[in-house]
């Protein structure tokens, strides 16, 4: 087993933030979420704590209803969002108690949905999204050892601390069947769940490669506005999510095919696509923290022209290039495409990162490096 016992990387942020206002944190289920809020109210009691408040606890929702709320400092609400008048609490008890008292709220899909159909909250909260372990949270200074528990049994806490193959795929059968069966039906009116099941299977053979939603169309024989929809409730769901063309102006670059990735890597059976995918992972966690803890406006694209030359990432800050990563699953010579398009973009530091050892400069702006490496110099969380 794994020790996964240190805090998670948020922690420290969201401590700081629920000194200004009140902080959501949303993310796939069984990401950590509660375990977190736990560790942030420094529980030994585990959920027994008394200013912990869970919707799905009859006894606790007994007192949220009543108003019978908890007198301490700090309050936890987990899954309120199912509760029509959630808003409205948290609004009320913001306004009257902040700053001697603030909470912290906590869901998954549908908390990130339901915040966003109203403003009575606006400026009240931080928001953060927490993904699952990567390799600087598992350890400050990981070596192969972590990569592959990491690239094996994915970045949920559960199978990770665990690193058991059956356990393995036990959990992530039953966490499938949790999510359509219980977050799918209440987040989305949709009749077809059995076409659902079906698009989702066919996906994880989709990994990495441009999406073609007309493929998908006819493997399933339905619409392409099913299908675009469906996608979206996906990425609504943290199961999936996509990343679009990045149009550099000097390159004809394609601007219309997304890629899409995993949020669990360890369903992957190729290798190769599994790090393609952990790295994804790692670059979206790295957008979405900078986004929550600074503010800055990140996105993560991939590269590719019109001849079929591609690089697999480039991440943006404020619309503007920061580097390109490429994948290699062996320490392979650097591709010729990094040179390609370093010289025909205004990207300034071109990586490729592998699962090998070998660390050198291959060219001006180029860098081949193993993935432990570059996660560690470029200090991703």
């Amino acid at each position: 087993m794994h020790d996964l016992t240190r805090h998670r990387y948020i922690a420290d942020s969201c401590r700081r933030d629920l000194g200004e206002k009140l902080v959501f944190i949303g993310g796939p289920r069984q990401v950590g979420k509660t375990t977190l809020a736990l560790h942030l109210l420094g529980s030994e009691r585990g959920a027994g704590h008394p200013d912990y408040l869970n919707w799905d606890v009859a006894r606790h929702r007994q007192r949220i209803l009543t108003g019978e709320l908890p007198t301490g400092k700090l309050l936890v609400f987990d899954e309120i969002h199912k509760f029509a008048r959630w808003r409205t609490l948290l609004k009320g008890f913001f306004d009257e108690h902040f700053p001697e008292r603030t909470a912290l709220v906590t869901g998954s899909a549908r908390l990130d949905h339901y915040r966003k159909g109203g403003d009575s909250l606006q400026g009240r909260y931080h928001y953060y999204r927490l993904h699952p372990y990567s390799l600087m949270e598992m350890n400050s200074a990981p070596g192969r050892d972590d990569l592959e528990a990491l690239l094996r049994f994915g970045g949920f806490p559960e199978p990770l601390a665990r690193q058991n193959a059956t356990h393995c795929r036990r959990w992530q059968r039953e966490r499938h069947s949790r999510v359509f069966a219980d977050d799918l039906t209440s987040l989305e009116r949709v009749n077809e769940v059995s076409l659902l099941e079906l698009l989702f299977a066919a996906l994880p053979a989709r990994v990495g490669s441009p999406l073609s939603l007309q493929a998908l169309r006819q493997e399933l024989q339905v619409s392409h506005h099913s299908i675009r929809r469906w996608l979206d409730i996906f990425d609504n769901l943290y199961l999936t999510f996509r990343v679009a063309p990045y149009g550099a102006p000097r390159v004809r670059a394609v601007k219309k095919e997304q890629k899409l990735y995993l949020w669990d890597w360890s369903v992957l059976e190729d290798v190769g696509a599994r790090f393609e995918n952990l790295v994804a992972a790692q670059l979206l966690k790295f957008c979405h923290h900078r986004e929550d803890t600074e503010g800055f406006a990140m996105e993560l694209r991939y590269l590719r022209d019109t001849d079929r030359r591609e690089v697999d990432f480039v991440v943006l800050q404020d619309r503007r290039p920061l580097f390109a990563v490429e994948c290699k699953a062996g320490d392979k010579a650097a591709s010729p495409h990094l040179r390609y398009f370093r010289d025909r973009t205004e990207i300034p530091a071109l990586y490729q990162v592998h699962l090998g050892s070998a660390d050198y400069q291959a060219a001006r702006n180029i860098r081949v490096a193993p993935f432990t490496t570059f996660v560690g110099e470029l200090g991703m969380p």
